[in-house]
């Protein structure tokens, strides 16, 4: 079974599709870097967005999502981003946990998800 690899670099790939799924590496705001949890969430979700569409599927397929932040305090701010987006009747299972870093003092989310293509 042949293996995609999406925006693949020297270290990672963005998203690698195998199969009928799609896992994405855990993205931070490349745009929104410093901004706020709001601002931070939204940049993320429009990135995985753009990856999804590119691997050949979309939210309504996620069938896994990882969030980390740097503080639970901003669990709810985060949440509200999150569930305006996330696509009704289709939540997939989440798991959020708070990680004091990430990958630069600029981040304050990441997140990572694992989706079907139909």
């Amino acid at each position: 079974m042949a293996i995609k690899r999406i925006k693949s670099g020297d270290r990672m790939s963005q998203a690698v599709v195998h199969g009928n799924t799609v896992y994405t590496a855990g993205q931070v705001a490349q745009n929104a870097g410093g901004e706020s949890v709001t601002a931070q969430t939204k940049d993320i979700l429009a990135a995985i967005d753009e990856l999804l569409s590119e691997a050949g599927t979309d939210k309504s397929n996620l069938l896994s999502a990882t969030i980390w932040l740097n503080s639970m305090d901003d669990f709810a701010e985060m949440n509200s981003v999150w569930d305006a987006w996330v696509s009704p009747g289709n939540t997939p299972a989440r798991a959020c946990v708070e990680s004091p870093r990430l990958a630069a003092a600029a981040f304050t989310v990441e997140i990572g998800v694992i989706a079907a293509i139909d």
